[in-house]
């Protein structure tokens, strides 16, 4: 079943006049190779918006940046009002220390295309790092903040398991679980099932429609395009490193003139 509009309204219809992630101007290059050129976008509380576009356009560095993964080169990532990556100090624009930058990657969770779950930990071990590291939770309550996220995501039998004692889709409900146990702002997501056979695809997808079901505030790049339409409140595609179209799912993907999506949904259909 769709996701309910109701779950998250834009500015006017009832919501919060700041957005949970408000970008304006993103820049970011790699050397001459201009990667985002003028980003905007407005994520709501509550909202799904899914991000597709073809491979190179941009999609993973956008979602590096507003994690401050990628020191964007100009423009303005904020969260809940807060800029990310930099502070304005005697008008001049400075990066800010590695203790704040920690703290604004915790309010933004990220879950990858890869897992990267320490080996050597098992999968409460895994959850329960961050929180301890960053969060400063003691173990005993660590432990049972990892206990029940990796109850939500299905893995309540596996939580003293190793990594290499997984299959892929359980380490990536690891990951997700992981994420969301920092009780992020918003959550971002990278291709997270690329990296998966397909018969393993449906049960991490599963648990990110629960959390979409449950409000939580989502950022997804995907080339699942069933799933982006089932799951989004607004779908954005990124040609270029410019948002070229934006919308609801069923204008974006139905009812679209640009002939350059058209030509990309052919592809990927």
């Amino acid at each position: 079943m769709p996701i309910s509009e109701s779950k998250a309204k834009p500015a006017g219809e009832g919501a919060a006049d700041v957005p949970v992630v408000r970008i304006r101007a993103l820049k970011k290059s790699f050397g001459k190779v201009v990667v985002l050129d003028g980003v905007d976008l407005d994520v709501y509380r509550g909202q799904v918006v899914t991000i597709i576009g073809p491979s190179g356009g941009g999609k993973t560095t956008l979602l590096r940046c507003i994690n401050v993964l990628e020191t964007y080169d100009d423009g303005s990532v904020q969260i809940d009002g807060v800029e990310v990556g930099f502070r304005d100090s005697s008008g001049a624009r400075r990066r800010r220390t590695e203790r704040d930058l920690a703290r604004h990657r915790a309010e933004t969770g990220m879950v990858f295309q890869l897992f990267y779950l320490f080996p050597h930990l098992t999968a409460a071990e895994n959850v329960m790092l961050g929180l301890r590291k960053v969060r400063g939770f003691g173990k005993v309550e660590a432990r049972a903040i990892a206990e029940r996220w990796l109850d939500r995501v299905g893995l309540a039998a596996k939580a003293d398991s190793l990594p290499s004692q997984l299959s892929g889709g359980q380490q990536q409900r690891v990951g997700i679980a992981r994420a969301v146990a920092m009780e992020p702002k918003v959550l971002l997501l990278d291709e997270i099932t690329s990296a998966l056979d397909p018969e393993l695809v449906g049960e991490v997808l599963t648990v990110v429609r629960k959390l979409a079901e449950d409000g939580m505030t989502m950022i997804v790049v995907t080339h699942e395009m069933a799933f982006a339409r089932e799951l989004s409140h607004r779908v954005v595609f990124i040609d270029a490193g410019r948002i070229a179209v934006e919308g609801k799912p069923d204008d974006v993907f139905h009812n679209q003139s640009s002939e350059r999506l058209r030509s990309f949904l052919a592809r990927v259909s």
